[in-house]
Parts: structure tokens; C-alpha cells; sequence
């Protein structure tokens, strides 16, 4: 069975790093015999999450391909100590149906120092949406002098975004287990609701 990743990309700038990274983890994850889907948010329309309008703009076709998945690297820049608006207006849009029991790993990119913080909030976020988050994860540091001609010039940083690529298709189809104890409590809290 071949296995589906997508890779959600946070990011708006025509020459950003966040897509660049995002398409050599994908570029791994098709070395590995997966297929693989770029998901840019440059060419979806998403307005403001709005509740009353759920299906506004692209959203159908953005839970379409995120559902399609059976993993998802989530990309993002860090914006003032966070993840971007346009990856979280796209986590808003999606849910439970997109992100429950899936796989997913983590890329977060800086101008500055590492962007800890960004990928502590995306794992909260997907954690709180019962995704199965990746321990590894990748981030890239001042990121104008880790790119250079649309490629990851930093061998140190191509390998941590390699071995997420990597790590996706791995655990892409893992299955939450039902016999530990946080297992078994989410089971209930689903048959609950």
C-alpha cells in the first residue's frame, strides 16, 4: 500500500524557506516510494475563519487534501514567537477529520534564533486535535544563510529536514494504542461525545 504525505505550507513569501524545506522533506518522503502532495496556502483562498462559514473559499478542497493524507508535515515561519496566520487560518478551517489519529510532523523556520516556540504551539495545537505529532522535528535558524539558490545549503539542517521527511512516511499508518492508559481514556472520550 502506498503511503500519502502532505506537506502544509505556512507560508506566503514568494521565495520562502518554509516551502523550500517543506518540498525536501517531501522529496525524502517520494525517495522512500511514498506519494506526496505540497499543499501551498499561496494558492488557496482562505478568508478569516469565520464559523458561520466554514466552507468558505478553498476549505473544501483544503480538508479534501489534508483527509487524502496519511501523514502531514505542517511548515511554518515563526511570526513574533508563533506559527503564521495562514497556517493557523488553515488548521482552523480543517479539524478533527483532517488532523484525529494522523501522523504529523513539524518544520518551523526562523530568521533568528531556533524557532522553539513556533513548533511548541503547532504541537499543542495538533495535540489538542488528537494528532499523533512526531517526536523529531525540524528546525531551521536563520534561515537566509541556510538557503541559497532554492536549496538547503546547511548539510546539518538538509539532514534534520531529510530525516523528517523520512520519519513521516515511517510512522505514517501508526495506530494510537487502545491498551495504555491515555489510549483507552481517548477511545472513551470518543464513544462519549
Amino acid at each position: 500500500m502506498t503511503v500519502r504525505i502532505a506537506a502544509l505550507v505556512g507560508s506566503l513569501r514568494a521565495g520562502s524557506v518554509t516551502r523550500i524545506a517543506s518540498r525536501e522533506a517531501l522529496a525524502e518522503a517520494e525517495r522512500l516510494g511514498a506519494e506526496t502532495d505540497l499543499i501551498d496556502l499561496r494558492e488557496f483562498d482562505l478568508p478569516m475563519y469565520d464559523p458561520d462559514a466554514s466552507d468558505a473559499g478553498d476549505a473544501v478542497a483544503l480538508k479534501s487534501r489534508l483527509r487524502d493524507a496519511d501523514a502531514v508535515v505542517l511548515g511554518t515561519p515563526m511570526y513574533h514567537g508563533s506559527y503564521s496566520s495562514p497556517i493557523k487560518v488553515a488548521i482552523d478551517y480543517s479539524g478533527f477529520d483532517e488532523f484525529e489519529n494522523t501522523t504529523v510532523g513539524l518544520l518551523a523556520v526562523a530568521g533568528g534564533s531556533f524557532p522553539i516556540t513556533a513548533l511548541e504551539h503547532l504541537r499543542s495545537t495538533m495535540r489538542a486535535l488528537d494528532a499523533w505529532v512526531l517526536p523529531h522535528q525540524a528546525a531551521i535558524p536563520n534561515a537566509s544563510s541556510t538557503v541559497a539558490d532554492g536549496e538547503i545549503v546547511d548539510e546539518d539542517i538538509a539532514e534534520r529536514v531529510r530525516t523528517l521527511g523520512r520519519r513521516v512516511v515511517q510512522y505514517a499508518n501508526i495506530e494510537p494504542d487502545p491498551l495504555s492508559f491515555e489510549g483507552a481514556h481517548n477511545v472513551k472520550e470518543v464513544e462519549d461525545t
